[in-house]
């Protein structure tokens, strides 16, 4: 974090700084296990974070790791929570089939609101944001117009 902080110092920027080290539990783990840790310093203030992993280190470097894999599977985790405010979240039918019939209707509007985020909202405000903000700033705010 010091690194990251006197970065952020001399170039009035944010600043990552990227390590690894082998680190064991005392009681949990049964054996030592590569550490990534990334120290990251934004508007002023410490963003540490840190990535338990089995890849070598021949395999990935700690930056490499971090940003390529980590990162990009954060990423899928984030469209996962998206489809879960489409109304995947509610499986609450008698039948398993109609619970499963809401899950491909909440996939499928997925499917439809990120080809609109991808496509027709390119180089908007709307391009980068969460599916639920444009259902909510697009959609029912627009069908409501009507």
């Amino acid at each position: 974090m010091w690194e990251a902080t006197e970065e952020a110092k001399r170039t009035g920027k944010s600043a990552r700084v990227y390590t690894e080290f082998h680190y064991r539990t005392q009681k949990s783990w049964s054996r030592s296990r590569r550490v990534i840790a990334k120290a990251e310093r934004i508007d002023g203030k410490d963003n540490p974070r840190y990535v338990v992993t089995s890849l070598s280190g021949r395999q990935w470097q700690a930056r490499q790791l971090y940003e390529q894999r980590y990162c990009s599977r954060g990423d899928m985790e984030n469209r996962i929570k998206e489809q879960m405010l489409l109304f995947a979240d509610r499986m609450s039918a008698e039948t398993m089939r109609a619970d499963q019939l809401r899950l491909y209707l909440s996939a499928a509007a997925y499917v439809l609101v990120e080809a609109l985020r991808r496509l027709a909202l390119k180089d908007t405000e709307l391009a980068e944001a969460q599916v639920n903000t444009i259902r909510l700033r697009l959609l029912k705010i627009g069908a409501g117009c009507v």
